[in-house]
């Protein structure tokens, strides 16, 4: 069936972040008709280059539903994108054609803690590539750090891999001594400072976020430079979540890919703060998405 041809609007909700961009497509009655994936959406990248994905993960989604090429004329959108925020960000995307009936754009923390809460105040804190503690507290928004990597997401992934290269680095300059830890991270750069070098000048913050699971997993193994960096990740996200609590959130969340790994080492009364997710953040875009179009 074509989209002009269904007689209730359609709804699509964008998570677009620093690692992945997914989009699902809704019917008016709730009801799942397709989804899509896409490569990293995070401004930093670039509007055109973040657009694109968006546009990638809402076309799978289309293909998936069956729907024609044209459907997102008829689809009310709500895309979350990291680095909203940033200076003149929402007047270029404002710049842009865009192909849906309506679409609103949203820091992607706004749709996470939306989708978190089913829609209900509530705090969170996003622990993946980057990071940022959000909430919404009445008719006011809350928002700690998040301003980007290398300037903030502290305990975040991309965080975890800077601090892995550089004491990577200064063990092969024997200024401190080497583990398991430093001496994988300077197999990635063949045992040479200068290649890390030259990978530093043009990495993203994706690509240092890649070196996460490499310093969890000797951390787990009781690597002591691994457990200090991810002890000072986990007091981090702790800060984040105290700050939250002290603006109002009766309650936190915590999200993102290194959520699971890092809940661990959080302190006692952070750990029980904490509550269960009870949506993503498509569910947060599709819920804006749907407000949106009453108007």
């Amino acid at each position: 069936m074509t989209a002009a041809a269904r007689p209730d609007p359609l709804f699509v909700g964008v998570d677009g972040g620093g690692t992945g961009c997914r989009a699902r497509i809704e019917s008016a009655d709730g009801c799942v008709l397709g989804t899509g994936i896409g490569g990293p959406a995070t401004l930093r990248l670039g509007v055109e280059r973040a657009l694109a994905e968006v546009q990638k993960a809402c076309g799978a989604a289309i293909d998936e539903a069956g729907l024609g090429a044209d459907a997102l004329k008829s689809m009310h959108a709500a895309i979350g994108l990291a680095g909203v925020g940033r200076k003149g960000a929402s007047e270029e995307l404002a710049q842009h054609a865009q192909p849906f009936r309506s679409v609103i754009y949203a820091h992607d923390a706004t749709i996470a803690c939306i989708g978190a809460h089913g829609g209900k105040d509530g705090g969170i804190v996003i622990v993946g590539t980057g990071s940022v503690g959000f909430a919404m507290v009445g008719q006011r928004e809350v928002r700690v750090g998040g301003y980007g990597f290398p300037i903030s997401d502290e305990g975040s992934g991309a965080d975890l891999g800077l601090h892995a290269i550089r004491l990577a680095l200064r063990a092969h300059d024997d200024r401190v001594r080497g583990t398991s830890l430093t001496r994988d991270v300077m197999l990635r750069f063949h045992n040479d400072p200068f290649e890390a070098v030259a990978w530093m000048d043009r990495a993203t913050a994706t690509e240092y976020a890649t070196f996460a699971p490499l310093v969890m997993r000797h951390a787990d193994a009781g690597d002591p430079v691994a457990r200090g960096i991810v002890r000072e990740a986990g007091e981090q996200i702790d800060d984040l979540v105290r700050r939250l609590i002290e603006c109002g959130a009766s309650r936190v969340a915590l999200l993102g890919g290194l959520a699971s790994s890092l809940q661990p080492w959080l302190a006692p009364d952070v750990q029980r703060r904490l509550v269960p997710v009870e949506g993503d953040a498509v569910d947060g875009a599709l819920h804006l998405a749907r407000r949106a179009a009453k108007g």
